[in-house]
């Protein structure tokens, strides 16, 4: 298979002000085409930093896929390391230039010189036309068949420019292997437990099957991976067939998703699937289970609302928990969660409803229910059901993201037990 290794330009990226989501956008481009991700790696704007990860990137990698420092700015030098590189000079391309008018024409702007430096490309390149954006994509070639390509850093812009531009191109120079995924989702076991229970089968994954443990808040992915020629494709997913197959006996009870990435997915294919409608009465989450969710498209095929009832005069106005509960068990309790989601699946009028209440942290805590202690229901056609967790030690984000994944898990399990 085809090596590929991506560079990342930028001194923002290393500084961390701005997060590198370009790398694993490209990297599940390039892999779902059949190419091999070998190396990602972050540089600074300077141009000998970029210079020599170019150079040992062109020398390890068949295909070098650089992003980053092609804007009309002083610090954007990729272009000019780039004709260094390759022994090439600047000039004017016609179709960046005419794709840098087209642009500022549509956005009522005048071109000036500085803008026009877009067009500026090595002589030696293929432009990539970018219809989103001023800077273009470039393509080089090296005598020995090794392939750069430098793409602007904007991640909408890199993103198009992949799927429309990079991708194809690539496919047609290159003869890409196959690669195929499989994710499976397991809740309900920490990751060092689940890989001894599945030890003995982990161990006897074929040659041509790699295993990935990709824990997240409260849950772990476990992602099959099979590479091989186009040859031997049919052999390829056979062989995870069975690996599946195998996963399944050993840690079924775990198992609570394939072919989903997220949890909040599963869910919400589950829900458009089986024509069911979802509500949500959220404290300690704040909102967090609703916002993952309408996030998808097509959320509003099931989705009916949600109230985030921070205060106990909402939880008993907005939801109808009962004075008398709060005064006797306090708003983290199970009594408490109970009625959230049932007073939601009421008033909303939905099938379904999710609550959660606890104490996210860092402080609100006591004694009797420390920071990490949080209560998440599940109301039904046929009842309500109740968990108390426990996170002790876990910071804020992360309670507040194992009680989401925790909720969404307990609906899962609820609409898999009432088919």
């Amino acid at each position: 298979m085809k090596r590929v290794t991506i560079v990342n330009i930028g001194d923002e990226l290393l500084l961390g002000q701005v997060e590198n989501t370009n790398a694993p956008t490209m990297s599940r481009l390039l892999t779902g085409a059949g190419f091999d991700v070998a190396r990602v790696e972050v540089v600074g704007d300077q141009g000998e930093a970029i210079e020599r990860a170019v150079g040992a990137a062109m020398d390890e990698s068949d295909i070098v896929l650089v992003t980053g420092g092609l804007g009309p700015t002083k610090d954007d030098v990729t272009k000019r390391v780039l004709c260094d590189h390759f022994g090439s000079r600047l000039v004017e391309s016609r179709t960046a230039l005419e794709n840098v008018r087209r642009i500022f024409a549509a956005r009522g702007f005048e071109l000036t010189p500085v803008n026009r430096a877009q067009a500026l490309v090595p002589e030696c390149c293929e432009v990539l036309n970018n219809d989103l954006g001023t800077a273009p994509g470039m393509w080089f070639e090296q005598g020995d068949g090794r392939v750069l390509v430098s793409l602007p850093g904007v991640p909408f812009e890199m993103e198009w420019l992949m799927e429309h531009r990079v991708v194809p191109k690539l496919r047609e120079t290159f003869q890409a292997g196959v690669v195929i995924n499989k994710n499976l989702l397991t809740q309900g076991i920490g990751e060092s437990f689940l890989s001894d229970l599945i030890e003995p089968w982990e161990l006897a994954l074929p040659e041509c099957v790699r295993l990935a443990y990709l824990p997240e808040a409260g849950m772990t992915k476990l992602r099959l991976t099979a590479r091989g020629g186009r040859a031997e494709e049919a052999e390829l997913h056979r062989a995870v067939a069975e690996a599946v197959e195998g996963l399944y006996r050993l840690a079924g009870d775990y198992i609570v998703g394939e072919d989903c990435e997220t949890l909040a997915a599963l869910v919400h294919r589950m829900l458009c699937e089986r024509g069911l409608t979802l509500a949500t009465a959220e404290s300690c989450t704040g909102g967090a289970i609703a916002s993952r969710l309408t996030a998808q498209a097509g959320a509003s095929a099931y989705f009916k609302g949600g109230v985030v009832a921070y205060s106990n005069a909402v939880k008993e106005s907005a939801l109808g928990v009962r004075h008398a509960t709060l005064e006797a068990h306090g708003a983290v309790s199970e009594a408490t969660v109970r009625e959230m989601a049932e007073g939601v699946r009421q008033r909303l009028g939905a099938d379904y409803a999710l609550a959660t209440t606890g104490v996210a942290g860092p402080d609100g805590g006591t004694p009797e229910k420390p920071v990490g202690t949080v209560w998440i229901a599940c109301a039904g056609r046929q009842g309500t059901e109740a968990e108390l967790l426990r996170f002790p030690g876990r910071g804020r984000q992360q309670n507040i993201d194992r009680t989401v994944n925790q909720a969404y898990a307990m609906l899962v399990r609820t609409l898999r037990a009432q088919r």
